[in-house]
């Protein structure tokens, strides 16, 4: 094997997925004068459809992608307009229409997308190389020296039967779960949200209109696209998405509670379609028409973890899934990727510019950690409650106003590094922070009391229908001078409270001695003059008083 001489960069980025490429375009295009080469395992250009999964977005990484990286032609022409999240509580059913249904019946106002991996990241790949990125694919790194002081890390590369050493000042980890630093600096950190996944990608898209006959079920939505939706066939203990990709195939997969629904019964297509008949027969019986072949099958165990650090004044840092990872549900992996890339160039171009980064690096991972650590009980311990159709729409609209109050409008309004307005807005992310962590034990103990209850009618739970909640989506485009966006972020929170505050009665009427966790203490504290919010929404289409 030969050696080529020795190669200089600025910064290194290890990984040319979805987190490593959109990190070197950001560079490139915020700090033209930086040297950047992405090292990546696999050839490109690689295979549409079945490739990774990772394929739904939501407002901040779709925005991160249209809008701060100048994406949107490409979104808008190559891949596909997503219609919402939508939720079928469906456990054990052959009638799709018979089932209660969230979701919305007309596109929300502010766009996301299902992103094709393969048709995006060979995108990417294009792009960076046309601003002057080094992409080396087909390049696998045998070895990497961390430097002290203003010393250059060296990686080592192997390519075409050839080895480079890379000189680099910055290296950063977007290797994925191989976690390249993650390993050799012991950063792993589990937690304890014990969840597996399986997936698998078929030919053809798949359709939940032809599942039913029923005229009125499925003129429901405008435009009647609900295979446009991240479909999301909810039970107890689990999940099954199904999510459209534009080279025509149909992402599938299966997200469990470990202690609920073991890995070992679903870890093969044929164990995985043996539980789905099962648990989700209609969504079985689809899938068992001859169009929609077998393209790829993978399982992960214990999907979910953190990280002891991920940014370090000795310039290194990892990114998307070389760092932290939470859990599919709301599809918040491109988010991260988002922030913490936001994050990185802000660091990296301080240095570049001779300016001291080093105050920035512990600020910088102390917001991120704190944003996965808060968003992190969504998830955790909350499987059990995902078949339970009268609580977990509630929760669903609860989660997505903990997301639309506080991170959404800070990304969207490019605050994540005005530390002087994320010091004003720190006493009110903390009561954010405060009513989630007592709502969602909550929301777990309303839905375990409910154990036992008689189902409501079938109905469309239609999130468009919700005034206040359709306009917070709609304001996250806003541009707002400071005063008036620390005035959204306060009125913001003083929703959540009202919700809050509801959603407690709500719980209490259903079960007098329920445990408030809290909330009560919380909401004495309310805002003056929060406005109720008003669940009639969800009360006046067919649950009973």
């Amino acid at each position: 094997m030969s050696r080529l001489p020795a190669l200089r960069t600025d910064v290194a980025i290890l990984g040319g997925g979805l987190a490593g490429l959109t990190l070197a375009l950001q560079l490139r295009q915020s700090v033209p004068s930086l040297s950047v080469t992405v090292v990546e395992r696999r050839g490109h250009p690689v295979r549409e459809g079945a490739f990774k999964v990772g394929e739904s977005t939501v407002e901040i990484g779709a925005h991160y992608f249209a809008d701060v990286l100048g994406l949107r032609e490409h979104l808008e022409t190559e891949q596909i307009r997503k219609f919402g999240f939508r939720f079928f509580f469906s456990e054990g059913s052959h009638a799709i229409d018979d089932c209660t249904e969230l979701g919305v019946s007309q596109l929300l106002p502010t766009p996301s997308w299902q992103i094709d991996r393969g048709r995006f990241e060979n995108f990417l790949g294009e792009r960076v190389r046309a601003l002057g990125v080094d992409f080396r694919d087909g390049a696998v790194v045998r070895g990497l020296e961390l430097a002290e002081g203003d010393e250059a890390h060296v990686v080592t590369i192997e390519q075409e039967d050839a080895t480079q050493a890379l000189h680099c000042r910055w290296v950063v980890d977007a290797s994925g779960r191989a976690g390249l630093l993650k390993r050799k600096l012991d950063l792993a950190m589990p937690n304890d949200h014990d969840a597996n996944a399986v997936w698998w990608r078929v030919d053809g898209f798949v359709d939940p209109n032809t599942w039913s006959c029923d005229p009125a079920w499925l003129q429901r939505c405008d435009p009647p696209d609900r295979w446009r939706s991240t479909n999301h066939m909810c039970g107890p203990g689990y999940w099954f998405w199904l999510i459209p990709l534009a080279c025509g195939a149909h992402s599938l997969g299966i997200v469990c509670d470990a202690k609920m629904h073991p890995l070992e019964t679903m870890n093969t297509h044929a164990k995985a379609m043996d539980w789905l008949r099962r648990h989700q027969p209609q969504v079985a019986a689809g899938l068992d028409q001859g169009e929609h072949a077998l393209q790829d099958f993978l399982f992960l165990r214990h999907f979910s973890y953190g990280a002891r650090q991920v940014f370090s004044t000795r310039r290194w840092a990892t990114t998307g899934e070389a760092g932290v990872f939470l859990d599919p549900f709301y599809s918040p992996g491109s988010d991260f990727i988002a922030i913490c890339n936001t994050y990185l160039c802000d660091l990296i171009a301080k240095d570049a510019a001779g300016n001291a980064f080093e105050p920035y690096v512990a600020l910088y991972e102390q917001l991120y950690l704190s944003f996965y650590e808060n968003t992190l009980p969504l998830y955790q311990d909350q499987y059990p409650l995902f078949g339970d159709e009268r609580v977990m729409p509630l929760k669903v609209i609860w989660d997505y106003t903990y997301y639309w109050s506080l991170l959404a409008p800070l990304f969207f309004a490019g605050r994540l590094t005005d530390l002087a307005t994320l010091g004003r807005l720190r006493p009110l992310f903390e009561q954010a922070s405060a009513l989630n962590l007592a709502m969602q034990p909550l929301l777990r103990e309303w839905g375990r009391r409910n154990e036992g209850r008689e189902t409501p009618s079938p109905r469309l739970l239609d999130q468009f229908r919700i005034d206040w909640f359709r306009d917070m989506n709609r304001a996250l485009s806003d541009t707002l001078d400071t005063p008036a966006f620390l005035a959204r972020i306060g009125d913001n929170v003083a929703r959540m409270h009202a919700l809050a505050a509801e959603l407690l009665q709500r719980a209490r009427a259903d079960h007098p001695a329920i445990d408030d966790f809290g909330l009560d203490a919380l909401l004495a504290g309310r805002p003056a003059g929060a406005a109720s919010l008003s669940l009639d929404w969800y009360a006046q289409q067919g649950e009973a008083a």
